[in-house]
């Protein structure tokens, strides 16, 4: 879309509200000449309140608005391509500084909660008590670096968009494809599980008693602690529920223990070994 003929439109909507140029330049509270100078005068600059005035009198309505996109935090590739959209307001609009000054608007203030809010805290650790901390931190903070704050920014929106789903497409009877996926279909999670019997596994006969094995959960390195992860989980959980599957089996690394305890896992006493096997490069080793 490229620059607003400003006469023009204002020519059309003076022959949709069937008003001359001394109506509407009366119902605006503007000179006549002004009227006939922008319509007249592909040149012409006026200002903003007047074409406001000119253009809300002739029954209109004036708006700004942005090109939509991932830029702007849209999904083009979801909605069919990029569109004009409202401009979201600042977040931290009514939040001020210890001086009464806004926070500037093209940063993210965020709240300091913790020292982990706050890049200025070097020389802190990151649980010790508000009261303890050795210097003073300020209410509010933001990345002054644009790649940082770049990121952080892609991350929030990737929060917000991305979805879970079971994919059933070429997975075998008895396992499972959980994954989670931007609106374009960018893949940027994935859980695997399989069924087993309970019967076979201890030797009984008492029926058909099935569990779920989880095979692992993988999110992409940049995206990690969104709660990507956890929500592929919650899905799992709904989908045993569904299929009557009461209990779930994990092996995890030092790195996915808490994670898994905070989704409400819990450990085991038993102790598998973890085995290695490493086939030779050319084949059978030689006996």
């Amino acid at each position: 879309m490229g620059p607003i003929d400003v006469g023009t439109v204002l020519r059309a909507l003076r022959r949709a509200a069937d008003l001359s140029q001394r109506e509407l330049a009366q119902r605006a509270g503007v000179p006549k000449s002004t009227v006939a100078r922008i319509e007249s005068d592909p040149r012409a600059d006026p200002r903003w309140r007047t074409v406001e005035r000119l253009v809300l009198a002739a029954g209109g309505e004036l708006g700004v608005g942005i090109r939509g996109g991932a830029d702007q935090g849209g999904w083009p590739e979801a909605s069919g391509g990029p569109g004009i959209v409202a401009v979201p307001p600042v977040p931290h609009e009514g939040r001020r500084d210890e001086g009464g000054r806004r926070y500037p608007a093209h940063l993210d203030a965020r709240e300091v909660r913790t020292l982990k809010d706050w890049p200025g805290a070097w020389w802190g650790h990151w649980y010790v008590p508000a009261e303890q901390w050795p210097a003073r931190v300020p209410a509010m903070t933001y990345d002054v670096d644009r790649r940082r704050r770049d990121e952080r920014r892609v991350r929030e929106r990737v929060r917000a968009a991305v979805r879970c789903r079971r994919a059933g497409e070429g997975v075998p009877d008895g396992c499972w494809r959980l994954v989670a996926e931007l609106p374009g279909g960018e893949l940027v999670g994935e859980l695997r599980a399989h069924e087993r019997s309970e019967d076979l596994l201890l030797g009984d006969d008492l029926g058909d008693r099935r569990e779920m094995v989880l095979d692992g959960v993988v999110v992409a390195p940049q995206l990690r602690f969104l709660g990507i992860g956890r929500r592929l989980l919650r899905l799992l959980g709904d989908e045993m529920d569904r299929v009557g599957i009461r209990t779930a089996h994990a092996v995890a690394g030092i790195g996915g223990v808490g994670f898994l305890l905070a989704c409400g896992y819990r450990l085991e006493a038993s102790r598998p070994a973890a085995l290695r096997l490493d086939r030779p490069a050319g084949g059978r080793a030689a006996g």
